[in-house]
């Protein structure tokens, strides 16, 4: 399966998913890349899901044309030591079947 890591996560975030093909938004050269054609070109490249600390992006974008499930980060701030806190809810939403659209990840969730 392939995630996404979006510009505003840590690259260091990949280290938490090594049984996934993760890449981020950087090494892929799509840096400033509109959150609309980001879904687009992540969903074209068979990505199953973008993680993001953007929180206005569920508001944003029309996920009814989007095949990719967007995993929203919840947390003080968008780095590492904050960040992989979440990272065992997102690996139990990722054994899960995904919807494609935004759901937001945050700690005390149940999955």
């Amino acid at each position: 399966m392939k995630l996404l890591l979006d510009e505003n996560v840590p690259k260091r975030l990949k280290l938490d998913f090594p049984e996934y093909e993760v890449s981020t938004v950087r090494e892929l050269g799509w840096n400033g890349m509109r959150d609309g054609d980001l879904l687009r070109e992540a969903s074209n490249e068979g990505f199953a899901a973008l993680l993001t600390f953007d929180k206005n992006i569920r508001y944003q974008q029309n996920f009814s044309k989007s095949s990719i499930a967007v995993f929203i980060l919840i947390a003080k701030n968008n780095t590492y030591l904050e960040l992989t806190k979440l990272s065992p809810l997102i690996r139990r939403l990722l054994e899960k079947s995904l919807n494609s659209g935004p759901v937001a990840v945050y700690e005390g969730m149940g999955a």
